[in-house]
């Protein structure tokens, strides 16, 4: 159970960054200098090709590498990066790309009307993008986010690679140490379906919420 709470805590993580990722990266295709638009473009086109456990290992241990180099060249001591942080940071560069795209489609989703009557109102760039953009892009954006919710609760999986004492890799312990892998693995696989089905009934009440006053819209 406390390797649930570490996996839970490190999906949250890696989900909020991406999804801080995504709206700036979101904008910038959209809204963007070309450079800034051809930027983005290859960051999301590399970052979706590249699989996420090649990911980690360069995080954890290039990037670590990399990263006291620079420090040992400034004249500072070595810095670790611990398997948490690793593993937010990957899962974050991935929620990233992929919430880019997502939030991408569903900007263009909304009414060019309803942007253009806010502009000829007088409405300031951002005070459009807040009481226009964002209420009329979430419901399209909803089902795409909850998708890659689920995805990073599956992806801390992966830190298993690195050490890092997430749900399978103390499943695999336990299981080692006690010859018990069918019981633990089950019990992890039932604590994922949980998660999933905990995660659904909390999507649908916000995409509920979203919904509301749109036409065909039932409570």
């Amino acid at each position: 159970m406390r390797a649930l709470l570490t996996s839970l805590e490190v999906a949250a993580g890696g989900y909020l960054v991406g999804l801080l990722i995504g709206v700036g990266g979101a904008f910038g295709k959209l809204y963007g200098g070309p450079i800034l638009r051809d930027l983005l473009e290859a960051y999301t086109t590399i970052i979706r090709a590249v699989p996420e456990l090649v990911l980690i290992v360069l995080v954890y241990y290039a990037g670590t590498d990399l990263l006291n180099r620079l420090m040992a060249a400034l004249g500072y001591a070595r810095l670790d990066i611990s398997g948490m942080a690793a593993g937010i940071a990957v899962i974050g560069l991935v929620q990233g790309a992929y919430s880019t795209e997502v939030l991408r489609g569903a900007i263009k989703a909304v009414p060019a009307g309803q942007i253009e009557t806010a502009r000829a109102y007088g409405m300031p760039p951002f005070l459009l993008v807040r009481r226009i953009t964002l209420p009329a892009m979430l419901p399209h954006a909803i089902p795409g986010l909850a998708n890659l919710w689920l995805i990073a609760t599956k992806d801390t999986a992966l830190l298993a690679v690195v050490g890092f004492t997430e749900l399978t890799l103390a499943t695999r312990q336990a299981g080692g140490a006690t010859r018990e892998y069918m019981l633990f693995f089950c019990a992890a696989g039932l604590l994922y379906l949980m998660v999933s089905l905990v995660s659904n009934v909390v999507i649908a009440l916000i995409e509920r919420r979203a919904r509301r006053g749109m036409p065909g819209f039932s409570s």
